[in-house]
């Protein structure tokens, strides 16, 4: 270490006291104040707008626990593994698609998957539509629902020789609504296997 040339006074601007402390507070207190005053024109961060007037209200998606799903389980019943919500066929109210199997002791049990809606006046949700029926023995993966597309790996079976616990066809799908159903297709650049 290289001690100064200079007297120990020509370093006293260095040494904090309490008046530098109360200056560097003020000044700190001064931009804070005058950044919470000056905002871009429509910044909205942390503003809540109550909607005034008659319209819409938001309906909640429906809860995949409280439907019944077109599936026999034995005594345990129907097990949703997963489910998302969104709007499917851009009427404003938001579906949920559900992924739903049978407990299995061994192997990969089969999946169904499952569009939910409800109406205002209906009390439990209700099937719409079926993805994937549970006698075409799939399991579901990587789902998801995204802009009003449900998309998902499809794992299979090439025969009934391959042993249930491990799925050799693999298919990447999208189900859309087009045209006033759901339309199935292959994730682009997804070749089944």
């Amino acid at each position: 270490m290289q001690h100064s040339a200079l007297p120990d006074l020509a370093l006293a601007h260095t040494q904090t006291r309490p008046v530098h402390w109360l200056a560097t507070a003020t000044a700190l207190a001064a931009v804070v104040a005058l950044s919470a005053l000056i905002q871009p024109s429509g910044a909205t961060a942390n503003q809540v707008r109550a909607q005034s007037g008659p319209g819409p209200t938001p309906v909640a998606a429906p809860d995949p626990a409280a439907a019944t799903f077109p599936m026999k389980c034995g005594t345990e019943g129907p097990e949703v593994v997963e489910h998302a919500s969104g709007d499917l066929d851009g009427d404003g109210r938001p579906e949920t698609v559900a992924v739903v199997r049978c407990e299995a002791g061994f192997g990969t049990p089969p999946s169904g998957v499952y569009v939910l809606t409800r109406a205002e006046e209906e009390d439990a949700p209700r099937v719409v539509a079926t993805f994937v029926e549970p006698d075409q023995r799939l399991s579901v993966t990587e789902f998801a629902v995204r802009d009003g597309r449900v998309s998902a790996t499809l794992l299979g079976y090439s025969s009934d020789e391959v042993p249930r616990c491990c799925p050799d066809v693999q298919e990447r799908v999208n189900w859309q609504w087009l045209e006033g159903k759901f339309v199935r297709t292959q994730q682009a650049g997804a070749p089944a296997v």
